[in-house]
């Protein structure tokens, strides 16, 4: 019997199911307007690994990913499956960040317009004068320091030290950061976050003061809102997948995989 090679160890079905779940996030993304050309990334953990993580390769737009596209990578940026490399800047930040952070499943990292307007000004990103931010209220941390580009394993202990405990992390004069327990919740988080800063942008425009709730209020509003993130964060990423079903390259690249499989 042959022995088994590194990339064939993550040849699973529960692997291949994250491997397609990231990829539709990536996608959607795409469709939304989150992308930045070949920039940004989305990184995931290897289900049943914790030295091990998926992220989308360097040269590719977030429209063209699929899920056999994706890499996998250990936390010395070595590839153990998949063609090309990541980002230097996608190792670096996710990377450190996985390994700091074990209980950061998903880490999105996008320069989404309006979330990244809000990580341009000066003070909190949210002002708490909407139902949609408060989903938010007391998981977000705000990196005051810009360091240039993540170029070493300095710069993403640095933000991963500035995320402490947080869910999403603002940094500033650059972008966002999203962390999850899973990519479904990330997934969530990243389209609420960017539609509620959206909203935050459009009122600031006005140039009418805005009308936050109370601390108290807040918090009631937070505690409801997490109370079946979970199931609806699942939801929403079985429905964004729907949306994709049909698209080409397909999501899932299942022929694709059928016909690398024949020659292997």
């Amino acid at each position: 019997m042959k022995p088994r090679t590194a990339a064939q160890e993550f040849d699973t079905p529960e692997i291949w199911r994250a491997r397609v779940d990231l990829a539709a996030c990536l996608r959607m993304a795409a469709r939304l307007g989150f992308g930045e050309g070949i920039c940004n990334h989305f990184s995931a953990l290897v289900p049943g690994r914790k030295d091990c993580f998926m992220v989308n390769p360097l040269g590719y737009a977030f429209a063209e990913i699929t899920a056999s596209r994706l890499l996998i990578c250990d936390f010395e940026g070595q590839v153990l499956a998949g063609e090309g490399t990541p980002e230097d800047t996608a190792f670096f930040i996710h990377g450190r960040l996985h390994r700091m952070h074990p209980r950061a499943t998903a880490a999105f990292h996008t320069h989404m317009v309006n979330a990244t307007a809000l990580a341009m000004t000066e003070g909190a990103p949210f002002s708490w004068s909407l139902q949609s931010s408060l989903k938010f209220y007391g998981r977000i941390a705000v990196d005051p320091h810009y360091n240039g580009l993540a170029h070493d394993i300095t710069e993403g202990d640095r933000i991963a030290a500035v995320m402490g405990g947080a869910d999403i992390a603002f940094l500033r004069n650059h972008g966002v950061m999203v962390c999850g327990p899973s990519i479904a919740a990330a997934w969530d988080d990243l389209y609420f976050l960017e539609r509620a800063a959206e909203a935050e942008v459009r009122a600031l425009s006005t140039g009418r003061r805005m009308l936050p709730v109370s601390p108290e209020l807040a918090k009631k509003t937070a505690t409801q809102m997490h109370r079946d993130d979970a199931q609806m964060a699942a939801l929403h990423l079985e429905s964004i997948k729907r949306q994709l079903a049909g698209e080409l390259p397909p999501v899932d690249d299942v022929p694709a995989r059928a016909a690398a499989r024949a020659v292997s």
